[in-house]
């Protein structure tokens, strides 16, 4: 099942804007405002609705240029608060405790269902599609925040996280999610590997 975003070109705000906390506490005010200027952004977008996903795409690859060594822990840790927003204002209480108490497998299809039909939040224009349910695999063809860059390694340090906290909180705490295939290190997509255990 692939999913292209019904607005496509516009991706979900916190793929920014969860960057700041983290640019913030790495080194200050200083930092975070270089790394949004090498990535052209002018000003910070709303935090409601979508915004334009070139200069989402934009900040990443100015955060993996400014800080090569650093970029993977900061993109994580900025996922891993993407992912805690939307739990916290997206996923309704009543649904994780649902999937809390569901057998671990019913509760991955389920939310593996939830983040296909809003793949557009955190795909843009990029198609995402579930490859495969044993193992999981999830695919982001076209993906606008890797967009054009090239890289040795996997990139897409942000998405991992923001599925891995996700999966951890209302699956299993022991799921792992491993980006196998970058389309910035010559793959054909995007390509994440969820296992739990």
């Amino acid at each position: 099942m692939g999913a292209a975003a019904p607005g496509a070109g516009r991706i979900g705000p916190n793929a920014i804007l969860q960057l700041i906390p983290v640019l913030d506490a790495a080194g200050g005010r200083a930092l975070r405002d270089r790394v949004f200027a090498a990535g052209g952004l002018d000003r910070l977008p709303d935090t409601e609705g979508l915004m334009d996903e070139r200069p989402a795409g934009a900040v990443h690859r100015a955060l993996r240029q400014c800080l090569p060594e650093d970029a993977p822990r900061l993109a994580a840790e900025a996922g891993r608060g993407t992912a805690d927003y939307i739990l916290a204002h997206r996923i309704p209480r009543l649904a994780q405790q649902v999937l809390g108490i569901l057998p671990a497998g019913i509760a991955e299809r389920l939310l593996t269902r939830a983040i296909a039909q809003h793949a557009w939040t955190f795909a843009g224009s990029g198609t995402f599609s579930v490859v495969s349910l044993t193992p999981l695999v999830f695919e982001i063809a076209d993906n606008p925040i890797v967009r054009g860059e090239r890289s040795m390694h996997p990139v897409c340090h942000w998405h991992a996280a923001v599925f891995e906290r996700l999966f951890q909180v209302l699956v299993d705490p022991r799921t792992r999610v491993e980006e196998t295939e970058c389309v910035a290190a010559g793959g054909r997509a995007c390509r994440f590997e969820v296992r739990r255990g």
